[in-house]
């Protein structure tokens, strides 16, 4: 693999793979065809700098990890899990801080009621 389509269209593929995802299913959450997808993975097309972005999301990645030679699949899926454990912390963090500020207002809410 000596130029940067190649690298980023093995890259793409083994990623993919490497998740358990089919053409069409990495399609569908980047809002694309399974034939894009294909012919991104063939060199056929070469994706715009938004396009990675939306497959480095879908999968998961850092954008560079597309154009590195040395990033072993099992080394990016610990990267993913990662950041799924990261994505998960604050998704919890939003949820708990929401919780308390509901619980916070209706004990303020009672308060008022039992002053006025």
């Amino acid at each position: 693999m000596n130029n940067i389509r190649e690298v980023f269209s093995a890259n793409l593929r083994r990623f993919r793979v490497a998740r358990s995802l089919s053409q069409a299913k990495l399609a569908e959450k980047i809002g694309s065809s399974y034939h894009y997808v294909g012919m991104l993975e063939t060199q056929k097309k070469f994706p715009s700098s938004e396009m990675i972005h939306k497959l480095s999301s879908a999968l998961s990645l850092d954008p560079t990890e597309f154009f590195s030679k040395e990033i072993s699949p099992e080394t990016s899926i610990k990267n993913s899990q990662k950041a799924a454990f990261e994505d998960v912390g604050a998704a919890m963090n939003q949820f708990i801080s929401g919780y308390i500020a509901e619980k916070i207002q209706k004990l303020e809410e009672e308060l008022e009621g039992e002053k006025g």
